[in-house]
């Protein structure tokens, strides 16, 4: 259930979530702030209660820093500001995207894009995430077309019960695909699991 707060002079849309739901990439409210998931993950020290460790940065200061949760903790995801903008390119420290209504530019960095920059090509329509007018992470598409440059040849007689190989595809991302998959075959992925989903008739 959705509802809103008077955050830092702006009014923010939040939602209740359980600890267990965040995912890399949210941003939530943590002590009275905006902090977005760096890294996370789900452990159960012995007979203690489940927990979620992860690694927060505050949007307003930049600041990185380790927090654990009690996995039925219950926090405020927050509602973010989505453009869709195209990739243009990366000049080493920095990927750029440009808004092709306004022609309006913005930046980000290896670590705000985290794991959907190595998803990135030119050209590519993504939905830039902003807030306070702040562009902070990309949310990658549920599904994306590419090409499988490399990979080995199928072996006789391989199913798709067969174990999986790895695979190269045009962006240069290697994922693991079933053994009948050819190089040069158009396939459909899951990007946020690096997962194969099926071929591209």
């Amino acid at each position: 259930m959705g509802a809103a707060i008077y955050l830092h002079g702006v009014i923010q849309l939040y939602m209740a979530i359980s600890a267990n739901d965040i995912r890399k990439g949210m941003v939530i409210l943590h002590e009275g702030n905006p902090v977005k998931v760096m890294e996370f993950h789900h452990h159960t020290p012995g007979n203690l209660r489940a927990m979620v460790q992860a690694r927060l940065r505050n949007l307003l200061t930049g600041n990185s820093f380790e927090y654990r949760f009690r996995s039925n903790d219950t926090l405020e995801k927050i509602t973010l500001e989505q453009h869709k903008m195209e990739y243009l390119y990366s000049d080493g420290s920095h990927h750029h995207f440009m808004n092709s209504e306004s022609f309006e530019q913005v930046a980000l960095t290896e670590e705000e894009l985290s794991d959907a920059a190595q998803w990135l090509m030119p050209g590519l329509k993504i939905e830039v995430e902003f807030y306070n007018g702040t562009p902070i992470g990309v949310a990658l598409p549920a599904t994306m077309d590419l090409t499988v440059t490399r990979t080995d040849p199928p072996l006789k007689g391989a199913t798709a019960s067969n174990s999986n190989k790895p695979a190269t595809l045009e962006n240069g991302v290697t994922l693991s695909v079933p053994p009948f998959i050819v190089e040069g075959e158009k396939i459909r992925v899951n990007p946020t699991e690096a997962r194969y989903m099926e071929r591209v008739k």
